[in-house]
């Protein structure tokens, strides 16, 4: 069995959406992430992926994004405490609200970086680096069909 956890890339004037996660977390605490977090069981349902974000970046840090959101890419890994999750990464859309660490248990600070900042920081692991690649990707692309 899976967990699905899923993450938010939001761009705002040429700057990402990172948090710092706290250091009370069990996986990756301390290191540099988007806002996400894991799909709860919701019995019969559609979008739980998008509300999960949705939820998240409320919960998180405060902030509103659009309902419409684009697939970037997914991956698994192990916790290590031996979970087995699969993570899943939309480009989204700001929508309303100012981004502050607002769930002090999961975040512990909150931070516009450029690509270049995230790419040069050593709180930065390899897989939110490709993440911004590929999201950066998808911004491009999407922006040359219209």
């Amino acid at each position: 069995m899976f967990i699905v956890n899923v993450e938010g890339a939001i761009q705002k004037n040429g700057k990402w959406l990172i948090i710092e996660r706290s250091k009370k977390e069990e996986h990756a605490g301390g290191l540099l992430s988007l806002v996400g977090g894991k799909a709860e069981l919701e019995g019969n349902s559609s979008d739980i992926l998008e509300r999960t974000i949705k939820r998240e970046m409320m919960e998180e840090v405060g902030l509103e994004i659009k309902d419409e959101m684009k697939y970037v890419r997914n991956t698994s890994f192990v916790t290590d405490k031996g979970e087995h999750v699969i993570d899943i990464v939309f480009v989204c859309e700001y929508d309303s609200g100012e981004a502050f660490a607002k769930c002090s248990d999961e975040v512990e600070s909150v931070l516009w970086l450029t690509s270049d900042e995230i790419f040069a920081d050593p709180k930065a692991p390899i897989y939110l680096k490709e993440s911004i690649r590929q999201a950066e990707l998808l911004i491009k692309a999407v922006r040359r069909f219209n």
